[in-house]
C-alpha cells in the first residue's frame, strides 16, 4: 500500500458558511482520501471537517489495540463541533466511514443528510467474522494487505496514504461495528444518498442496493459509479461523486431552510 510523501493524512479543517459536511475515510486509510473532496466543498462555501480516525494515519501497531468505540468517539466529537458552527450538517464517510456515518445517522437524527460511500454493510470477504479468532493467532493478515486492485484509474494509488499491513485486531472492530450498524439501519430516516462503484471487489455487488432497501428514510438515492472500484475517493470518477453530493447537499440545504 503506499505512502506517498507529497500526500498529507493529517485531519482536515476547512471553516465556511452555515452548512457543514463531516467526512469519514476508511480502515487503514487517512485523511489524505477525504481531504480533496472536503477542499473542493470548502471552495463551494461549506464549512468542512475531515478528521483522523485514531489508529490512522500514523504506524499498523496502533491499530492492534484499537476498539470501535474510539472511532465512533472521534466521529461523534466531529459531528458536535461541527453542529455547534453550522446550522445544517451532513455526514459522509467511506467503507468503514460509511459505517460511521450510518450509525451516527441512526443515533443523531439531527443530522440534515447521509451520503454513504462504499458502504460495507456485505462484504464479500467471509472470513471478516473469523477475525474475532485470528486476532489472537495473527497480528496483521497473513494474506497481506486490503488492495487497490479494483481500481477503474490506475493512477488512483498515488492520491491514498494507508497502511502496508492489514491488523487482524482492526479489522475485527470494523466487523462488529458492521453488525451494529446492520442492527440499526431500521431506525435512519435522514435523506441518503448512497454511491457504490460497479467495479468494487471488496462489497458485495448488491451492498448498496440492500442498504437502499433497509433503511427508514424516503428520501433516497442510490448512485451507481461505473468505472471505479472500492475507493471512490480516489478513482477516476471522484470529481463527480463530490459534484453529485455537494449539488444533493445543498437541494437538501434549502429545502430545510425553507
Amino acid at each position: 500500500m503506499p505512502q506517498p510523501a507529497h500526500l498529507d493524512p493529517s485531519a482536515f479543517e476547512a471553516a465556511g458558511g452555515p452548512v457543514g459536511v463531516l467526512l469519514i475515510h476508511g480502515f487503514t486509510g487517512s485523511a489524505a482520501e477525504t481531504r480533496p473532496m472536503g477542499a473542493y466543498l470548502a471552495e463551494q462555501g461549506l464549512t468542512v471537517s475531515c478528521p483522523l480516525l485514531p489508529g490512522h494515519g500514523t504506524d499498523p501497531e496502533d491499530l492492534t489495540s484499537i476498539r470501535r468505540q474510539a472511532w465512533i468517539g472521534e466521529a461523534e466529537s466531529a459531528l458536535h463541533e461541527l453542529q455547534a458552527r453550522c446550522d445544517t450538517v451532513f455526514v459522509g464517510g467511506l467503507s468503514l466511514g460509511s459505517l460511521l456515518t450510518l450509525w451516527l445517522g441512526a443515533n443523531h437524527p439531527g443530522i440534515a443528510g447521509l451520503i454513504p460511500m462504499a458502504p460495507a454493510i456485505s462484504v464479500q470477504n467471509r472470513l471478516m467474522p473469523a477475525t474475532l479468532l485470528l486476532r489472537y493467532l495473527f497480528k496483521y493478515n497473513p494474506l497481506g494487505p486490503m488492495g487497490e486492485d479494483d481500481l477503474g484509474d490506475p493512477q488512483g494509488v498515488e492520491r491514498v496514504w494507508c497502511y502496508d499491513e492489514t491488523p487482524l485486531w482492526g479489522a475485527s472492530q470494523v466487523y462488529l461495528l458492521q453488525r451494529e450498524v446492520r442492527q440499526a439501519l431500521s431506525r435512519i430516516q435522514q435523506p441518503i444518498l448512497i454511491f457504490q462503484g460497479r467495479r468494487d471487489m471488496h462489497l458485495e455487488p448488491g451492498a448498496a442496493q440492500e442498504l437502499y432497501d433497509s433503511i427508514a428514510s424516503t428520501d433516497r438515492t442510490l448512485v451507481w459509479m461505473e468505472r471505479s472500484g472500492h475507493n471512490l475517493l480516489i478513482d477516476g470518477e471522484r470529481q463527480s461523486v463530490w459534484t453529485q453530493s455537494y449539488e444533493w447537499m445543498m437541494a437538501r440545504a434549502r429545502g430545510k431552510s425553507t
